[in-house]
C-alpha cells in the first residue's frame, strides 16, 4: 500500500508543481489553490509513505517520479524543447525508480528488536 500511495504522491507532485507554473507567481487564484491543495495531498501522501518505506528511497522515488511526469508534460504540453539528452536523462531517472523498487528492500525494526531484549 505504502507503495501505491507513493506513486501517486509522485504524481501529484508533478501536478504541483505545474500548478505553479500556473499561478504565474501565485497571481493566479484558480492555480494557487490548486497548488495548495496538491502540494498538501502529495506531501501527506509521501509522510503515510514514510511511515514504512526508508526516507531515502521513498524521497528518491517521489522527487523522481515528479521531476519526471513534470518534464514529459512540460516537453508534450507546453511546447517545452526536446532533445535525445533529455530523452535520454529521463529514461535513467525512471530505470533508476524501478532499480530503487526492486533493490530497496523493506527497512528493518531494529528498534523494536531492542525494546524486546530489554524486557527479557
Amino acid at each position: 500500500m505504502a507503495w501505491f500511495v507513493l506513486i501517486v504522491s509522485g504524481l501529484l507532485e508533478a501536478g504541483w508543481a505545474l500548478s505553479l507554473k500556473a499561478s504565474e507567481g501565485f497571481s493566479r487564484p484558480g492555480p494557487t489553490v490548486l497548488f495548495g491543495v496538491l502540494l498538501a495531498a502529495s506531501m501527506g501522501g509521501l509522510a503515510f509513505a514514510l511511515r514504512s518505506l526508508p526516507v531515502g528511497i521513498a524521497y528518491a522515488v517521489w522527487t523522481g517520479i515528479g521531476a519526471s511526469v513534470t518534464a514529459v508534460v512540460g516537453m508534450v504540453w507546453l511546447g517545452e524543447a526536446v532533445s535525445v539528452g533529455k530523452i535520454v536523462s529521463l529514461v535513467l531517472i525512471v530505470a533508476g525508480i524501478v532499480g530503487l523498487h526492486l533493490f530497496g528492500g523493506e527497512p528493518e525494526d531494529h528498534a523494536s528488536d531492542v525494546a524486546v531484549e530489554s524486557v527479557r
